[in-house]
């Protein structure tokens, strides 16, 4: 007897190859997604905002991308001592004014340079929540500001299609090639009430996939489903009882391989994933020609794929191989 139903998520006719730069922006699922694509080498660039929840906060953040804006001091506001922007995470912020407007721009000029360049971008929307100030702007981050200070509002499947549709048409015309890639984060926002939460995605479902369905280049990825439908099961989350645990991550990666990467580029992945294990091992004695074999093993291996793949950068890994073999 099958006590669960597994979910095949459609595979994608165009798929995400090494040689490809991928930007993610989003909520905390996007940089897990990340971190994997990144240890699997590829080309990658990840929440340049820092962590976003909201369509609206993720849509300025793009836009700033693509107009090359430029931070200045009147865009910073105080609080408790830090110097902080509505559009950021709270890692950009600081104690001094122009460190964080350094941090800011840097994080933004790298940011259009490589949307320019880009082959995909990933969007992970989190909530249909959003908090606005007096002026009614739309915060990223409420900066631990009390909640009086906003003004919370669920946004409607019109009016959020119609805010991704214009990203898109801005986004292709700053980058014709770019392809783009929607999911929904597993993580519950559980703070908004059960009722709420779903209430919450089902507009964001809503709207995102009458988006997809309007543009061939355009992808959707079933992240939530896969945790929602498929594991379907509070084993699969975290203590919090909100967050996916290391087990569902890693289930959801597996079906993000099977769905998004080239077939040709997952044996590739293997051979890199015993490469960081190997860089992992924790050797009983450095010291011993057994061990020094092993890294040497290692580092022919590494030469042998970049010999293969030039535009894979192994660099730290040569160094460590070589520094350690020493």
């Amino acid at each position: 007897m099958d006590f669960r139903l597994e979910f095949f998520p459609k595979v994608f006719e165009e798929k995400i190859k090494h040689h490809h730069k991928l930007m993610l922006i989003g909520s905390c699922f996007t940089e897990q997604i990340g971190a994997k694509l990144s240890a699997h080498k590829f080309q990658t660039c990840e929440n340049p905002n820092g962590i976003l929840f909201n369509p609206i906060s993720i849509t300025r953040s793009l836009e700033s991308y693509i107009s090359h804006k430029n931070y200045s001091a009147g865009d910073l506001f105080l609080h408790n001592e830090l110097w902080g922007n509505w559009d950021h995470h709270t890692r950009f912020s600081s104690t001094d004014k122009n460190e964080a407007l350094l941090k800011m721009n840097t994080s933004t000029l790298q940011a259009s340079a490589f949307l320019k360049e880009a082959d995909w971008l990933m969007i992970t929307l989190g909530s249909a929540f959003v908090y606005e100030l007096e002026n009614n702007q739309v915060v990223a981050n409420c900066h631990k500001v009390p909640t009086d200070k906003f003004h919370k509002k669920l946004l409607d499947v019109d009016g959020l299609k119609s805010t991704l549709d214009n990203l898109i048409a801005h986004l292709r015309k700053y980058n014709p090639r770019l392809k783009i890639i929607f999911t929904i984060s597993p993580v519950r926002h559980l703070r908004d009430g059960f009722v709420e939460n779903n209430k919450s995605k089902s507009v964001l479902i809503n709207a995102t996939q009458q988006v997809v369905e309007n543009y061939s280049f355009i992808y959707y990825f079933p992240a939530y489903e896969l945790v929602i439908d498929d594991l379907r099961d509070y084993r699969f989350y975290a203590e919090d009882m909100v967050h996916p645990n290391y087990a569902a991550t890693n289930y959801v990666w597996e079906k993000f391989i099977a769905t998004c990467i080239d077939e040709a580029a997952q044996p590739l992945m293997k051979e890199i994933a015993a490469i960081n294990a190997a860089r992992n091992h924790k050797a009983f004695n450095p010291n011993s020609e057994l061990h020094k074999r092993f890294l040497a093993t290692h580092l022919d291996k590494i030469q042998r794929i970049q010999q293969q793949y030039p535009y894979i950068n192994f660099n730290a890994d040569i160094q460590y191989f070589m520094t350690s073999s020493i």
